[in-house]
């Protein structure tokens, strides 16, 4: 069975209805079967990204709370691990939140990431394996 982890840009776009992939993401969520996992990181972006927004921060935290939403990825111990992905990648270049979605890839192989964001095209998992994403216009 496919897990979904669920990156910054699909979560930003589902609270904030003036988002350019607003509309494509809202219709993905509607499909998706929760929880959909994510990690500290990404949830950190989100609400620096929302801070503005109370009424899509306060529909974050509902979506936390219910557990639609469950940040399952523990960096602390991945830090070495972290830093070697975000070096590699270093000319695109990548931020820690992506590091740790790639690492999540990683510890769960039937995973697909539901994303925005085309840099996930050109990182690659175990440092050869194509990332399966979930994104408008995916081949």
């Amino acid at each position: 069975m496919e897990t979904l982890i669920l990156d910054t840009g699909p979560l930003v776009a589902y609270l904030s209805a003036g988002e350019q992939a607003h509309t494509w993401v809202a219709k993905v969520f509607r499909g998706i079967k929760p929880p959909v996992l994510t990690c500290d990181a990404v949830l950190t972006e989100a609400y620096y990204l929302l801070s503005k927004d109370n009424t899509a921060t306060e529909r974050l935290h509902d979506l936390i709370v219910r557990g639609v939403i469950v940040s399952v990825f523990d960096s602390s111990g991945q830090v070495e691990r972290l830093v070697r992905l975000m070096q590699r990648y270093a000319d695109i270049p990548m931020p820690f939140a992506d590091a740790c979605v790639v690492c999540m890839t990683e510890e769960l192989p039937t995973s697909r990431v539901f994303t925005l964001d085309s840099d996930f095209h050109v990182y690659r998992r175990h440092g050869r394996q194509p990332i399966p994403v979930l994104m408008p216009n995916a081949s």
